[in-house]
């Protein structure tokens, strides 16, 4: 059972408060990304008329960029996310008190 320390509720407090901050920064992104698409959309239409639909390219690579954000900012990411690394901490620290002697690469 755990209980719900002032240390522990700061704790909390300060991943929540990370997370969310990931998560503005995430809808911000988004946003400009909409914009700006629709603007070379715009732009690209306006100079050849879809003959060469080149604004895909920037909308496609941001895209990506956009995803792998995403992924982080709602924790998507079932490998490597906070839980993994607190519990890799754990786990180094567990052995390096079973073994203090030995050293780990």
């Amino acid at each position: 059972m755990q209980f719900d320390t002032k240390e522990n509720r700061e704790n909390r407090y300060l991943r929540a408060k990370e997370r969310v901050a990931e998560m503005k920064k995430f809808y911000t992104s988004l946003v400009f990304y909409i914009v700006f698409i629709t603007f070379l959309g715009w732009l690209n239409y306006y100079t050849n008329e879809w003959r060469y639909a080149w604004f895909l390219w920037a909308a496609f690579g941001w895209g990506i960029g956009l995803v792998f954000q995403a992924l982080k900012a709602f924790n998507w990411a079932p490998f490597m996310n906070k839980s993994w690394e607190e519990r890799k901490i754990k786990e180094l620290m567990d052995k390096e008190d079973q073994f203090p002697n030995e050293r780990w690469k």
